[in-house]
């Protein structure tokens, strides 16, 4: 009997062994098709909860044969619109704040039409709220550089559409604007009375010990272990802008994570540990025909299955953070030559479906 056991035990850790070596070489594949459809450098996180894998691909700067660090810090940009949702969506909770709130409620004069556009209409970008970063360069440009070393408070960067009307009726759209989230920020400082990096890092940074984020403010740099971001000029130049002031993304898409702070932080969001169920429901129920919650997007999978969490840039950076009921991905990539979009799409629909996408 012994024996048997013995040999049923070796079994099963060899099967396990075969399964997480498929597992590995699935992550491997996809980020190397990434990096070979036009990124520097990627890495990634899987997380099913009880395990988690991680692997790298590319260089870590141009030129270099240095590894992807698989613990590396990076610019997660729009991702950043998840945690400023569910803090402000905190402040609701406690009965601070309304949803059907108008903005000018709280932020009096801060826009000509702020008593017409609700906290709710920021969260889900149904505002009509102008796109502030439609008044500067392109990020992808080389104007834009000349902005790099500039200092924005979230204030002057809303003032910068304050004199244009509506891009349409608050609440009749979708229109993606930053705007929005610069907007919550603001919302949070004015309800809480701390600046918008103390009031995350109380609420979320601290208490999941997501020890490799941070909001960095104006600090230029991306602290411990990174790969160079990197800004594609014409055809065949790369310019390095890992270092710039970061405070022109502001609370819209200003933190630095690891894939791994970005799964957990994800994995207590929509494991309901973070929120009340009805406004974790408010964050995945999709408007007016969109893919937009009120801070989470949706994406449909080719297994049938749809996937919440957030995508987001920021100058140099690409980051998506995706999970179902099973499974969460965290992958970034640093920018290079080509456009790898449609490699990013392919990876994460694998990996989410595997395992049946439960």
């Amino acid at each position: 009997m012994v024996a048997g056991a013995i040999v049923l035990v070796l079994m099963v850790s060899s099967a396990a062994a075969v399964a997480e070596g498929s597992r590995m070489t699935r992550l491997q594949q996809g980020l190397d098709s990434i990096v070979a459809a036009g990124a520097t450098g990627a890495a990634a996180e899987v997380d099913t909860g009880g395990d988690r894998i991680r692997a790298s691909a590319g260089a870590a700067e141009a030129g270099s044969t240095a590894p992807v660090p698989l613990d590396g810090r990076f610019r997660i940009g729009s991702v950043t619109k998840a945690f400023a949702a569910t803090v402000v969506l905190h402040l609701v909770a406690e009965n601070r704040l309304g949803l059907d709130d108008p903005v000018g409620s709280v932020l009096p004069g801060v826009l000509p039409y702020a008593d017409r556009v609700t906290i709710r209409q920021l969260l889900d970008h149904t505002s009509g709220v102008p796109e502030y970063l439609e008044t500067f360069p392109s990020p992808r440009s080389e104007e834009f550089l000349d902005l790099r070393w500039r200092t924005w408070t979230d204030a002057e960067l809303v003032a910068r559409v304050a004199g244009e009307p509506l891009s349409f009726d608050p609440g009749t759209t979708t229109g993606y604007s930053n705007t929005n989230y610069l907007l919550i920020g603001m919302i949070t400082e004015r309800l809480t009375g701390k600046p918008y990096a103390a009031t995350l890092h109380d609420r979320l940074i601290g208490p999941l010990a997501l020890t490799g984020t941070s909001f960095p403010g104006t600090d230029p740099t991306v602290p411990g272990p990174h790969a160079h971001g990197y800004l594609p000029i014409g055809r065949d130049r790369l310019v390095d802008i890992t270092e710039l002031d970061p405070s022109v993304m502001g609370s819209a898409g200003g933190l630095i994570s690891t894939t791994t702070d970005v799964n957990r932080f994800f994995g207590a969001l929509l494991g309901g540990r973070l929120l009340p169920a009805l406004l974790l429901t408010e964050m995945r129920t999709t408007v007016l025909g969109s893919q937009y919650g009120a801070g989470l997007v949706a994406l449909p999978l080719s297994c049938g299955v749809t996937a919440y969490g957030k995508d987001g840039d920021a100058p140099g950076y690409s980051t998506w953070s995706f999970g179902t009921t099973r499974k969460h991905v965290t992958v970034s990539l640093t920018w290079g030559g080509g456009d790898p979009g449609d490699a990013v799409q392919a990876f994460l629909d694998e990996e989410l479906c595997s395992f049946g996408g439960e």
